[in-house]
């Protein structure tokens, strides 16, 4: 990095996001998480988002700043912060040490002020962006993306990927800067027991297989497919209904698609503990999104001990690994997975899948990201209260309190790496 090491001391983190719902989803969850964990490990975050109108508020994530955006058309909501002068004055003023971006496209051009005034820049990759071309209908996409993503890593100085997916496309470039971190749940929150019969019983009757698709209703999410999955089920006589919790663009389309199939449209579930009563309740949960690079709506199923089938395209294979199934993107061929996870034993497919949401904590996403900021995490604190606690036990020079801190900072590195 250009900027100054973290070391031990706190660190002004700038956080900067375009194309953040206005409604709880999962770039929203994934930077109030990390937010809260950095002021938890003792760091001043600061997030720059776009909005209806300017505001400035301190909450458990740290300081949130709204800038006015450009609403774009037909995305279920989103702004883009488009004023670089504004931004530029504003970043000015804040002097972080550290910036952290979460927008390939229309933010990357911070980078180049981060590194003309020596400060340490992040992207973090929420996309493939070869895929997100792709779904544009962009020719030559996989040139584009070569060529948009070797100039991100030149103007950065670490890139951040939250699954191998995600990182393959710097990968395949030889990208130096490079980092692997995976996102993480909340285990609490989304936990087994949230399953409740009343949720159960508002959706789907006695016998009935209960589906559910929790996203955006976009072209990126293919919703459709989870639409077609339930038609291909009931023509082969499962006798199973679908809930669709999110909104979009796509609803009016989905709704006369599943005209004369046992859809339930939930709309867009803000509670996030109702979300949890759903996920939990639901038999499998369906991830159809060919172009995911972690979903967060997928591992919170499974932390709630439900599995999920999902798209092979995407990155969530790795994510679900074991705990669900990976299947090709047609109706068919989901169809034919969620029968195979229902022929698994109902105790065995719902512990599997909370053991495969425990490997994935927020506390271990945020030791991962503050070591790849360079700054202190929560480990090297309370080694640093260890050493205090224990110093007037120890001689001057006894090593256990350097290996203990060594050994942190190797848990951090394998962590982060």
């Amino acid at each position: 990095m250009t900027g100054p090491s973290g070391g031990g001391r706190s660190l002004r983190i700038v956080r900067l996001a375009n194309f953040v719902s206005p409604r709880p989803g999962g770039l929203r969850t994934a930077l109030r998480h990390l937010g809260e964990g950095y002021r938890q490990a003792g760091h001043e975050p600061i997030l720059i988002v776009p909005g209806r109108e300017r505001s400035d508020e301190m909450t458990e994530q740290g300081r949130v700043i709204t800038l006015p955006g450009h609403h774009l058309p037909r995305t279920g909501g989103y702004r883009v912060m488009a004023g670089r002068r504004e931004l530029t004055r504003l970043l000015d003023e804040l002097e972080p040490d550290r910036l952290e971006v979460s927008d390939r496209s229309t933010l990357r051009w911070t980078g180049r002020w981060a590194r003309e005034r020596g400060v340490g820049s992040m992207m973090v990759s929420h996309e493939s962006l070869a895929g997100l071309l792709g779904v544009w209908g962009m020719p030559h996409r996989e040139a584009l993306a070569d060529r948009l993503n070797r100039r991100t890593a030149e103007t950065f100085d670490q890139i951040v990927c939250t699954t191998a997916f995600a990182a393959a496309e710097f990968r395949r470039l030889g990208v130096p800067n490079l980092v692997e971190i995976p996102l993480g749940v909340n285990l609490r929150q989304f936990h087994p027991s949230r399953r409740d019969t009343t949720v159960r019983e508002r959706y789907a009757r006695p016998g009935e297989l209960l589906i559910v698709f929790c996203s955006r209703l976009s072209a990126d999410k293919r919703p459709e497919l989870a639409v077609d999955t339930l038609a291909a089920l009931r023509a082969g006589k499962a006798p199973a209904v679908l809930v669709i919790a999110g909104d979009g663009a796509r609803r009016t389309a989905l709704a006369y698609r599943s005209a004369r199939l046992p859809v339930r449209f939930a709309g867009h579930i803000s509670d996030r503990d109702a979300v949890a009563a759903l996920l939990a309740s639901a038999d499998v949960v369906v991830a159809p999104g060919p172009v995911e690079t972690f979903g967060l709506a997928a591992l919170e199923a499974l932390a709630c001990g439900t599995p999920v089938v999902v798209n092979d395209a995407s990155a969530l294979p790795e994510v679900v690994g074991p705990a669900g199934l990976a299947v090709r993107g047609t109706p068919d061929a989901f169809a034919e997975g969620v029968q195979k996870i229902m022929e698994r034993p109902e105790r065995q497919r719902r512990a599997a899948a909370r053991a495969r949401a425990e490997l994935f904590g927020w506390p271990k996403a945020v030791e991962g990201f503050l070591h790849a900021h360079g700054a202190r995490t929560a480990s090297l604190q309370a080694a640093a209260k260890l050493t205090r606690q224990t110093a007037r036990k120890l001689r001057p020079a006894v090593p256990a309190v350097v290996a203990a801190a060594t050994d942190v900072w190797a848990t951090a590195s394998a962590e982060g790496a």
